[in-house]
This record gives structure tokens, sequence and C-alpha cells, in this order.
């Protein structure tokens, strides 16, 4: 089936180049990619085409064997650590090389390279926002610690090792559709992949946003929409938690210690008066992660148990690849990231951890004041400081070279100008971003993977800083513990500091110094025997620390895995697992009623009011196999379309108000100007709205075109459809995990699976649980899954064979082993390296 699929994607394939053809004026050499001898016929793969072999490779110090299990996993043993990363990059560059080297081209900004002028704009707003920038100042750091810099240069090494066998037939496909080439792996491309992860990760800040709702309806509007905290917040940090910071300094920006911290002596001035037009493209609501940790408390077997599910958009290759590295010095398991040595999450024989995002804003935007047109001078506290002037030349394949000319200030770059973004040249706008400072982020993963107990731990994410990451942590001995680490300025509450566009001609408002490590929300051993986060607020109001909520924060799954925690009882890994892929909607539970009560009945045909019949006895689980979750998903999406219209003006972009907040709104608030549609003349009531977005259900489903998916299961409902289409909530969500290229026949798609946003199983038609773990402390045994497969080949057997056991909630037993021959019968096949010359 493997083969079939892949000989049909060459038809697609080769029809999509010709279109890409028209429009960018690339295309591989066709009698090249049609070559028997070197083309794509060379990357198919056969499933028992594996076998034992020996190598020899440049650089190793001693002999290393590395034993890949049924599912193709990588188990490597090594007898020093240098070979250890040494190989992790050899065999994460044999197996994923293509998706390491796109990653970083896009986070360098060089995408327009390989596929010309068509990614130009999203190339220049990569360097603009300072991705390079950032990732120089972390190679320069790094460099600086010389265990760093000797493990990330092995792994380095490794991968080069591995280019360096290669001939053009055996180049990865996407090489061959695009007619590119491998380049070699430096510490700077390291650098890059993981500020990318922070760019991806460091989404939720809406200064301009919020300063364009701001300029139009004001703070009291704006102050009821994005209320920094609510009545129902259920925070990472147990309410009620005491915070002694009595004595503690703060750091500057150069790390340096502050005496006598005074969190009040910052102001800001905010541009209130103008409208915006440069964002950032942020998502509507967050799609989120979840972990938690139990102790021996409330478990069956006395011992703790810890489980993560980091939700991101589904790719193939997966943005994990699941490793097992092992050294006289280490035993790991785990998700790494393709081209970045060390496990990120997983668990050793002694500790385990897993992250969710933080969701803390770390950037914050200045309006630059210039001299004069030459822009070579900028206002900064009475004075007029000398601008930084870069030239970024872009290499646009088909093209010639474009030239663009990026200023830099104290602040960091100045991302919107008036040669990108915007006409105005009035509004040029720098972005601070705490991914620019000097970090090594390698460090702590490094320590982590080290680590035996909760100092260790501790210690680890001490030298993290971006983006902001909820680290839950468990261990052997009983501890758990979950910490927010990251670099956070401090702000000034008073002036609302970081949640609009600042005054850059003013000393005030600038970032001088950080929240101290130690005072970042943590929480060790809890009484209520559990800790856990979900992307909601880390913690309470009594936080002596200010930082902007703005609705940004998550307050649905926090609240269902809370309960399901607190409820439990000898809890063991079933348990887990069920909660994982837990598919009711809170969301759905507090808004139905109220959007049910707000409807006019008598308004509707009689398939309208079949629809409110299967809606009223609705349980409020989103599985698959459900009509009804159809039914409020385009309820509620069409609602907030006609209720938040005046937010989606892309020229004026504003930030809606979160799920919660509506919520509320529509219950509690039966005048306000929103529930007008600015796009008609009559002027709508709440009623109105309620009342067209719900016909708006028989509407879609008539012309919605659905497809058959695999293995759907029997629905459970009765229901007349009539003249609407045969649908499930499965068949309707239509999950796919694409290719990173886009390439449809290289893609899993039409997935059968529940959730949803606001749910544990967090799933939705192109993101999700993109790696799902579970660590029993006290077997020493960890379950995993995600939707994808070790191999980066299309045209292996191994390119996504765990996506179906993934769509049904099911999982696999790691092969946490201490000795290569321990796999037994699961040993698919062992090879050996060894040093040249040996």
């Amino acid at each position: 089936m493997k083969y079939i699929k892949f000989l049909l994607s060459l038809l697609i394939t080769v029809s999509l180049v010709l279109a890409l053809n028209s429009k960018i004026g690339v295309a591989p050499p066709f009698a090249k990619f049609l070559d028997p001898f070197r083309g794509f016929w060379q990357n198919a793969e056969k499933i028992n085409g594996f076998k034992d072999e020996d190598y020899k490779l440049p650089g190793l110090k001693d002999e290393v064997k590395v034993y890949f299990d049924e599912r193709l996993v990588p188990h490597v043993f090594t007898k020093n650590d240098e070979d250890l990363y040494y190989m992790q990059g050899y065999i994460t560059a044999k197996f994923r090389l293509w998706q390491m080297e796109i990653q970083t081209h896009n986070a360098a900004g060089r995408v327009s390279e390989i596929v010309g002028e068509k990614a130009l704009d999203i190339d220049r707003m990569q360097r603009r926002i300072g991705m390079g920038y950032g990732a120089n100042a972390a190679e320069e750091y790094i460099a600086k610690d010389p265990e760093s810099k000797k493990l990330i240069d092995a792994y380095c090494n490794g991968v080069n090792a591995y280019i360096k066998t290669l001939k053009p037939k055996d180049y990865p496909i996407e090489y061959k559709l695009l007619d590119y080439k491998p380049e070699p792996w430096t510490p700077i491309k390291v650098a890059l992949l993981l500020k990318n992860m922070a760019n991806m990760l460091s989404v939720f800040e809406y200064d301009i946003e919020n300063a364009n709702f701001v300029a139009k309806y004001g703070k009291d509007e704006f102050g009821k929409l994005y209320p920094d905290f609510i009545a129902d917040e259920d925070p990472i940090i147990p309410k009620g938690t005491n915070w002694n910071t009595s004595g503690t300094s703060s750091v500057d920006i150069n790390g340096n210690v502050i005496a006598d911290m005074d969190t009040g002596k910052l102001s800001l001035h905010n541009s209130k008066s103008e409208l915006f037009a440069n964002a950032i493209q942020k998502p509507d609501e967050i799609t989120g992660s979840n972990n938690w940790a139990v102790s021996g408390t409330k478990t069956k077997s006395g011992k703790p148990i810890l489980c993560n599910d980091p939700h991101l958009g589904l790719s193939l290759p997966s943005i994990w690849y699941e490793m097992h590295l092992v050294s006289p010095n280490i035993n790991v398991y785990g998700a790494t990231l393709p081209g970045s040595p060390a496990v990120i999450i997983g668990f050793n024989d002694s500790i385990s951890w897993g992250v969710t995002n933080g969701g803390r804003d770390v950037r914050d935007w200045y309006k630059i004041k210039f001299k004069d047109d030459s822009r070579n001078e900028y206002e900064y506290n009475g004075q007029w400081l000398k601008a930084e002037k870069k030239v970024e030349r872009y290499k646009v394949r088909g093209k010639a070279d474009v030239l663009d000319t990026v200023i830099y200030t104290k602040y960091g770059p100045v991302v919107f100008d008036q040669n990108f973004g915007t006409a105005d040249s009035k509004k040029n706008l720098a972005m601070s971003w705490t991914a620019h400072l000097p970090s090594n982020e390698f460090k702590t993963f490094y320590n982590l993977n080290r680590g035996k107990n909760y100092d260790d731990y501790i210690k680890a994410l001490s030298t993290y800083t971006c983006p902001a990451q909820n680290f839950v942590f468990a261990s052997r001995s009983g501890d758990i513990a979950i910490k927010e680490q990251g670099r956070f300025p401090i702000r000034n509450k008073g002036t609302e500091q970081g949640k609009y566009i600042s005054d850059g001609s003013t000393a005030k408002d600038d970032w001088t110094s950080f929240i101290p490590a130690e005072n970042n929300p943590t929480v060790k051993n809890p009484e209520r025997g559990f800790v856990s986060s979900a992307n909601q607020h880390p913690t309470d109001s009594t936080y002596p620390y200010y930082y902007p909520g703005l609705g940004v924060y998550e307050n649905y799954r926090n609240r269902r895995i809370n309960k399901l925690l607190a409820e439990g009882k000898d809890i063991d890994v079933d348990f887990m697992k069920k909660m994982q892929t837990d598919n009711f909607n809170l969301n759905a539970a507090e808004g139905l009623p109220v959007l049910l009560s707000l409807l006019d009945q008598t308004a509707l045909n009689t398939e309208q009011k079949k629809i409110v019949s299967s809606l009223s006895v609705w349980d409020f689980y989103c599985s698959p196999n459900q009509v009804a979750p159809i039914y409020y998903e385009i309820w509620w999406n069409e609602l907030r379309k006609l209720l938040w219209d005046e937010m989606l003006d892309a020229k004026v972009p504003m930030k809606q108000p979160s799920f919660y907040v509506t919520v509320g709104f529509l219950k509690n608030d039966s005048t306000s100007q929103f529930y007008d549609n600015v796009s008609t003349p009559q002027k709508e009531t709440r009623a109105d709205i309620v009342l067209q977005a719900f016909k708006k259900i028989e509407e879609i489903l008539k012309k919605k075109e659905f497809t058959e998916v695999a293995e759907p299961y029997e629905v459970d409902e009765t229901y007349t459809k009539g003249d609407m289409k045969p649908h499930d909530w499965g068949t309707y969500k239509d999950t796919r995990v694409m290719h990173l290229a886009k390439i449809e026949p290289f893609s899993s798609m039409h997935i059968y699976n529940g959730g949803n946003l606001g749910i544990i199983n967090a799933t939705n038609t192109t993101n999700g649980p993109s790696w799902r773990m579970i660590v029993d402390e006290g077997a020493m045994k960890a379950y995993v899954v995600y939707p994808g497969g070790e191999s980066g080949n299309p045209g292996s057997a191994y390119y996504d064979n765990m996506v179906k056991t993934w769509a049904k909630g099911e999982y696999f037993e790691a092969n946490f082993i201490k000795h290569g021959e321990d796999l037994g019968a699961k040993k698919l096949f062992v090879t050996t390296y060894k040093p040249t010359g040996q």
C-alpha cells in the first residue's frame, strides 16, 4: 500500500511542480527527477529492507551501536557523551534531514532561495523580527560554555558525517522535487531551530491589537472584554499560595543584580489615539498543551505518574523524533527536536518532565520617533541616539537579489516601517523580545536529561530563557512539581505596561530588570496531590509581579483536568490514557444553555427544530461518532463572527475576546453595541444574531462536501437528515496531518477522531497532540505515541505508521532498556559504527 501511495504521489507532485513553475519560474529538471538511478524512485523503501550492518565514520572516538526497534525508534549506545551527540546528529539526519533544513531555512528567512519570490515576505518578516539576531546572540553565548559548545559541535559533526555519505540519488525526495541540495550543519542552525520554536510559542502578545481597540472603543470597554483575571480562574499554582519575595533583588537586562527592587518605578506612555495596520499573525484561540503529575498519594502504585501532550500544528514529518540515548553518564528517552541535541520532553531512570506553553507576553512594541527621513537617529530620553542599519540580502530563486535595510534600536529591530507592512512612514514599530537575549536552552535540556532529583530539575531550568514554558516534573523518589520558567521583564501594574504600544522616545518605557528566576511561579508537592497546566494563568491575582492577562489564557481544559485529578483515586496508567483522550467540551457545557435560552424557536422550521432537539440531549462529548458537536461548532463560530465583526478588519487588527468571556458577555449583557452587524443598515439585537447564526447550521451542512474517512465508527444517534448530507463529528472535523510542503499525497488525510479546541483532547482539523507521553515512576514504564512515524521519507512504511494508533487514542510502550540486547524480539536491526581506522 505504501508503494501505491508513493507512486500516486508522483503524479500529484509533477502537477504541483508544473503549477508552481507558472508562478515562481522554478521547476526541477524532470529528466533528473524521473531518472530511475538518481530520481525519486531511489526513495522507495521496502518494509523488510533493513539488516544488521557495520560502518566506519570519521570523528567517532569509540564503537557505537544503534538498535532499532519494531517502530524504527533508535536506541543509541555509546561509551562517551561526545559520541552520543555525534550519533544523535547522524541518525536524526539519516531520517529527518530535509525537515531539519527547511525549518532552519524558514527561521533564517531563506525559503525564497528554494521556492522563489512567493516566500519573500515571510523571509523578510523572519529577519525583521530578529530571528538571526537572536540566534547569533545565543550562539556566541553558548560558545562561552565549553561543555555546551563541545557537545553541540559533536552533534553538528554527526549531521555532516551523514550528509557526506549522500550522493544525489540518496537525497530525500523533497530535495529532488525542489532541485537543491543539503548544506553543512553548523551551530548557528541549532540556535536558529530553537529560536524557531521560540517564535512559534511567543505569539500571545497583542500590543498592536490592544492599542487599536482602545483607540476605537476606549479603556472601559477594553477592561470588560479583556480582563486580566476571570471569576472561575483555576491557575497553575493553586489559589491561596503564599508568595515570599521579601529581600529579593531583581536582575537587570545584562544579568546584573539590582538591590532594593521597585516594581513601580517604570511608567508607560501609550499611543492611544492611532490605529495600526501592522501585526504578526496570531491564533484566535489557544490550541494549547496539557501536562500534569500526580503524587503517590493518589496513585495505585504509590509512586508519581507524569503526563504530557504538547498541542502544535500537525505535520509530516512529525515535529518530534523519538529517541533513546545511552552512555555511561546517561540513559534518557523521549521526544527530540530534529536538528538540536538532547531530549526535549522525556524521562530517565530517576525523573520525568514535560512542557506546555506558558503564554506569557515576552514581546513588547515601541513606537520609534526618527529625527528625519534619513532615519539615522532616533529620540530616546531627550537625546538622539544613532540607529544601526543592517542590509539584508535575499537570494531569490529565479530572480535578482533583493535588499532590505533593517534598522536596529536599543529596543530591538524596527519590524514595521515604510518599507514593510505599511505605507505610513510615521508608524515605525520596534520590537523587544526575550528571544533576542543571550541564552543557552540546550543546557537546560542537557541537565534535565541527566537529572536525578528535584534540585537537579530546578538547577536545569535556571538557564532557560525563551519561550515561557511550564515545566512539569516527577521523580522516582516521590516528588512532583511544576514551574513556569523564562525571563520576564518586571512591569508596572499601575500603567499596565506591556498591554499597548509603548513610547520609544522615553527611557521610562524600557525594560530595565527581570523577575528573579526563584520568584517565577512554582509549586512542589502541593497538598492536593497533583500539579497541572493547560496554558491557563500561572497564578491568581495575588502574585506580586504584574503580567498582562488579556484573555490569552485558557479557561476550559485546565478546569476539566483539575476536576478529574481532584476526583481521581487509585489513579493508574489506564486512567491517564482516558484523561489524555477525554473529549468533554466544557465550553459547550457552559455556553450551549446560554445560546438555547436566547434562541427564538418560534422562528425555526422543522429541520432546525430537530437540530435543537439533538443539541438539547447532547452530553457535551465531542466523540467522533456524535452529530451534535457539529451543530454547536457551526452555531458558535458563526455567532462569534456576527458578534465580533468589528474586529475582523485585517487593516485594523484586533483580538476577539476569549471563548470564556464571550459566553459571559452573551449571558449578562443584553444591550451592547457589539450586537449590531456593522455591514447591514438595520441595528441587530442579541436575539437577532443568535438566530441568524443558528440558521447557518442547516445552510452550511447542505453545501458542505464530506469525504469518506478510514474505519468510521457507527453513528450512535438516530436523526432524520432530510436533504442534508450524512455526517458525524469525526467526518466533519476532518483532521489531517499535512506534509511540511503542503503536498497532499505526502500527508495523512481524513483522520477520524474526536476532540476540539478547549477539550483535553485538543484535536481540530490541523492542530492537536503532537506527542502523548505517560510515565509511571513506580513501574518505570512509559507509554507514548505521536501522529507520524520515525522516518521522514514518504516512501517508507515508517513514515506515518503511528497516525492510526494516535487517532484511536492508543499507545505504544516505550522500550526503555539498559542494554541493546534487551530488545529481544522487538529488535528490527542493529547498526554498528566504528571510528575510521579501527
